[in-house]
């Protein structure tokens, strides 16, 4: 799945895919409209926006279409976001029979040098800085364009200086072509570093070293793997910018020209005739975009060249023409260092980005109940409500009455957004437990354990990990041996979170040892006062005592306690692993994310340039994870599966709690909180999954790479 998630942007894709294989000429994507496709109709457009002009620039950049198609629906999204009538100009370039050239980034211009520009020199329209943040758009007999040397050898530069001053008519006041043309830029970026990645994924597969597949080894397969992330990431932050830009209210009046040039309004204030202003949270949304896209196109194209080893570095492989696309992607888009210092400006002057998804109409009639049911609860005594909670399935509305609702994903996102204020339970482990017992289960486990864990009565821990099990849980040793009316369990568990005060813990334990190593596993429900349980606390690197070891010695559970099948108990782990790994995917971790580090930037006097600029990126990946989620909550709510994105939101978010808390610290080192997280984030790329173990699930299951023999 690309940057679109719709059934529509789907087949927008496959339609620009078909036809951009038969032709890349660029009267033919005109008359198929694709010139258009982000215009109105009464210009000559499409009617769409420009999230699905971003649809088919992936496609387009995916296939390293050439020709002027970029530059031409950069100045007319920009011409279609100015003040001014420039209707005949906009029909013109959705029509194919005027081209367009940008010269991007501004620099020079201003003090009357010349800049370079992305676009033939016998462009018909050229989009041009002319100083204080303003842009002109002037035609071919305005301007001295030469040739201009470029890495891109499918796309022409060309070199632009003004024969004479810019009129004052010509002027797009405010316009925001920085904006809009990183976006576009970011999309084109994000189709290379698709391709990049799908080919050092297929090369990997067939590509033989040692007797094997290359893409059997894990340093090739964890390249690859991080190279999907980068690029999914991508993906979300250019999806959102998108959005933003497309949220921004057109110019509803063409005013004559004698408007353009009056002073712009202050930042989120747009003014009749200075174009439209964008508002701090667009702009925030567009700079996260303008810092991962490019430079994950670079990343991934580099790292395919290195998969694809000596035959990548061939001029003959087009492996060198993506990664000269990338590069001038990036060059094009502008430095991510400035963007970046621009999204912690943002960030800690107090802008937000909203991540909440559009719900179809059919939602106004479910809110309005679910409203009144959080409405009541929020009358209640805490200690009432939170027995309504678990009484009537709020706890987890996904499950099944009794213990759920039978919740829709549209009425899980509601409830989610209604019940904010009113601090639903954590139920810790449990929350792994309970699915899997509602899905597994008897009857009588049920209700023996669910209403009194959706209580809050019943605490859990999980007895899985051992001293030589750790992310090879299969490989576990503790032995189950079969006794009058049930099993004697022993054996040892390890890093058991909160075992100390838990009631009961689910257990595997080998059953079969004579089967194969994933079958004769099977799923214990194990009270920790029985007799045979010992306990003993691990002090971990932060001082605190969260794990624990646990030694099962002779431990006594009858068989009514088994979940599931004798022998069977790995599918019923694996359920309760996929919920772990949700769960730890939903929180970074207290104190752990962007937004926490920008209460502390806001305490401190001043950064560094150095600083502001980490900060701006961590921020950017920190957004970018919380679109990820919007974007699996999107799939859900259409019926559509996320692929990968939430194996990525998983990776990231560990990943990037441990880097928040890294450089937070650095920033405060005597602060006693960041000293505590800083130590306590090692454990989240260990903890559900080590980092590795992720990387090997999205090679080998995302981009099809050979397992591991």
């Amino acid at each position: 799945m690309g940057i679109g998630l719709t059934e529509e942007h789907l087949a927008l894709a496959a339609s620009v895919r078909g036809l951009a294989k038969r032709t890349d000429e660029h009267a033919a994507l005109a008359g198929q409209g694709l010139l258009g496709l982000h215009l109105s109709e009464k210009c000559g457009g499409q009617g769409y926006g420009l999230l699905e002009l971003c649809v088919a620039l992936e496609v387009l950049g995916e296939l390293r279409v050439p020709g002027p198609y970029l530059p031409t629906v950069v100045v007319s999204a920009v011409l279609a976001r100015s003040a001014g009538r420039h209707d005949d100009l906009i029909r013109a370039l959705a029509g194919g029979s005027t081209t367009a050239a940008v010269a991007l980034p501004a620099d020079g211009l201003g003090s009357g040098g010349g800049a370079t520009a992305l676009g033939a020199r016998d462009a018909d329209l050229f989009l041009l800085p002319v100083g204080d943040g303003d842009w002109a758009v002037v035609g071919r007999e305005d301007v001295l364009a030469e040739p201009a040397d470029g890495i891109d050898l499918d796309r022409v530069l060309c070199s632009v200086t003004p024969r004479r001053p810019v009129p004052a008519d010509r002027v797009l006041t405010g316009a925001p072509v920085r904006e809009i043309a990183a976006v576009l830029l970011g999309a084109d970026a994000c189709g290379v570093a698709a391709w990049a990645v799908a080919t050092a994924a297929d090369y990997a597969k067939v590509r033989e070293q040692f007797g094997r597949p290359i893409g059997q080894f894990q340093g090739v397969k964890h390249r690859a793997a991080a190279a999907r992330v980068a690029l999914e990431q991508a993906r979300a932050a250019v999806w959102d910018a998108a959005r933003a830009l497309d949220a921004v209210a057109m110019p509803s009046v063409a005013m004559p020209s004698a408007a353009i040039g009056r002073p712009s309004a202050g930042i989120g204030e747009p003014t009749v005739g200075d174009g439209i202003g964008l508002c701090d949270e667009t702009r925030l949304a567009v700079g996260v975009a303008a810092v991962l896209g490019p430079d994950a196109a670079v990343r991934c194209a580099a790292d395919m060249i290195q998969v694809l080893g000596s035959i990548g570095y061939t001029f003959e492989h087009d492996a060198h023409r993506y990664y000269r696309r990338a590069l001038s992607d990036r060059m094009l888009a502008g430095d991510p260092g400035p963007w970046a210092e621009e999204v912690a400006g943002l960030a800690v002057a107090g802008t937000r980005r909203a991540m909440e998804p559009d719900l179809p109409e059919e939602a106004a009639a479910v809110r309005d109940t679910i409203r009144a049911e959080a409405e009541s609860l929020r009358a209640e005594e805490p200690a009432v409500r939170r027995a309504r909670f678990a009484r009537e399935g709020w706890i987890m509305p996904y499950l099944p009455r009794p213990w759920g609702r039978d919740a829709s994903p549209l009425e899980q996102v509601i409830i989610h957004q209604e019940f904010r204020d009113l601090k639903r339970p954590n139920l810790g482990i449990a929350a792994w437990a309970v699915p899997s017992i509602v899905r597994y289960g008897t009857r009588e486990q049920q209700e023996r354990f669910l209403p009194g864990t959706l209580a809050g009565e019943i605490v859990w821990c999980q007895l899985f990990s051992e001293p030589g099990a750790g992310s090879d849980l299969a490989g576990l040793s503790a032995k189950a041996t079969k006794v009058e009316g049930g099993w004697s369990l022993t054996g040892q568990k390890i890093w058991t979170s909160l075992a100390q005060y838990a009631h009961w813990g689910i257990c595997l334990a080998r059953t079969a040892p004579e089967r194969p190593k994933h079958d004769g596993i099977s799923y214990f429900l194990v009270d920790m006062s029985s007799p045979g349980v010992a306990v003993r606390p691990l002090k971990e690197i932060n001082g605190e005592e969260i794990f624990n070891e646990v030694f099962l010695d002779d431990v006594f559970v009858p068989d009514d306690l088994v979940v599931g099948a004798v022998n069977e108990g790995w599918r019923v782990a694996r359920d309760t692993l996929s919920h772990e790994r949700v769960a730890l995917g939903d929180s970074w971790g207290p104190g752990s994310q962007h937004t926490d580090m920008v209460k502390l930037i806001a305490r401190l006097p001043t950064l560094r340039q150095a600083q502001r600029e980490q900060a701006g990126r961590l921020w950017a990946e920190g957004q970018a994870i919380s679109a990820l989620g919007l974007r699996v909550t999107l799939s859900k709510l259409s019926g559509a599966d996320p692929g990968a994105a939430s194996s990525v939101r998983k990776l990231l978010g560990m990943r990037h709690a441990q880097a928040i808390s890294e450089f937070c610290w650095s920033l405060a080192p005597a602060d006693p909180y960041w000293n505590r997280m800083i130590l306590t984030t090692r454990a989240f790329t260990i903890g559900g999954g080590t980092t590795e173990v992720q990387l090997n699930i999205i090679a080998e299951r995302v981009l099809g790479l050979p397992r591991d023999p």
